[in-house]
């Protein structure tokens, strides 16, 4: 009996995950001429025809939909066999990129600290951002990401989760603003004001505009933005409130010209986690990569600190 050519299973898992064979060429750093011919391959091998025509694009079948997360698997897996083990392990002789999903907010307060504590214990490591445009675990789950960094939500119950630090939000106005310096704002001097809301999906309300709800009272949202520097810099040009977690204001340097200030009213506390797959539980560079984020994030936020778990 003739084992199977397990090259083909890298490049299934390229061809299933892109849903194109441009696009596995790319991934394989292969022309597309030869992509094709693998594609043929694999229609022989696995009696399936994998990727069909569908318009001007090409749609997976019915078995390679069921395949893919099987294929992916197998092939972390394999990768994971040939890595060296624990006690072989030197953090200071490791070459590779790790990709951490996070949003613009955390790269501005815990990227440079973060990049900094990394170049000096493993220099030929690279620590690769990439954007979370939106909460999604597909990439945890095909191995596109490392970790994924941010708010806990339904990921999936396979999905790995430690928690980082405990944060709020704060009001935030420039100096110039006539609530800057105030020992306690109001709610009638909050809901005055207009407002410019950070959100990436771009909903104008949120956990602030429900506490409000409750007390019969709305605020006026002037602005959305996609994000939090993108709020405090309209908040330094106007007279626009601005929210943002307090992390957030105290490890960057936008607290200059700008002022912040506590809620006039309690809002749920934000817990920030780091997430994985469980297949890089036991990967000693990925271990270490964990309790490296842990550590920068528990400096920065001493008083925000939570149990560790996960």
């Amino acid at each position: 009996m003739t084992d199977p050519d397990f090259n083909l299973l890298i490049a299934l898992d390229a061809l299933l995950t892109e849903a194109s064979v441009a696009g596995a060429a790319r991934r394989l750093n292969l022309s597309t001429s030869a992509m094709s011919r693998t594609l043929s391959r694999l229609r022989d091998v696995t009696g399936d025809p994998l990727l069909v025509r569908a318009g001007r694009n090409m749609v997976l079948t019915p078995y390679a939909q069921a395949s893919r997360d099987r294929a992916r698997n197998a092939v972390l897996e394999a990768r994971a066999v040939l890595q060296p083990s624990t006690s072989e392990l030197n953090i200071a002789q490791l070459e590779r990129v790790f990709t951490l999903r996070v949003n613009d907010g955390f790269i501005e307060a815990f990227g440079p600290p973060l990049i900094a504590e990394v170049a000096a214990m493993a220099p030929d490591v690279c620590l690769r951002f990439s954007p979370k445009p939106e909460k999604n675990s597909r990439f945890l789950r095909e191995g596109l990401v490392d970790l994924e960094i941010g708010v806990l939500s339904n990921m999936g119950p396979e999905i790995r989760v430690q928690a980082l630090y405990r944060d709020r939000f704060v009001g935030v106005v420039r100096h110039e603003h006539p609530l800057a310096g105030k020992a306690q704002v109001s709610v009638e001097e909050y809901i005055t004001w207009g407002h410019v809301v950070a959100s990436r999906r771009g909903l104008p309300s949120g956990p602030v505009d429900e506490a409000l709800a409750e007390m019969g009272r709305a605020r006026k949202i002037v602005s959305v933005v996609p994000g939090f520097p993108s709020a405090l810099a309209v908040a330094k040009a106007s007279d626009l409130i601005a929210l943002v977690p307090a992390s957030f204001l105290s490890q960057t340097e936008n607290q200059t010209r700008l002022q912040a200030f506590e809620l006039p009213f309690k809002t749920r506390t934000i817990t920030i986690s780091q997430l994985w797959h469980p297949r890089m539980e036991a990967d000693p560079a990925h271990r270490w990569l964990r309790q490296t984020v842990l550590a920068v994030c528990q400096k920065l936020c001493p008083d925000q600190r939570v149990g560790i778990s996960g």
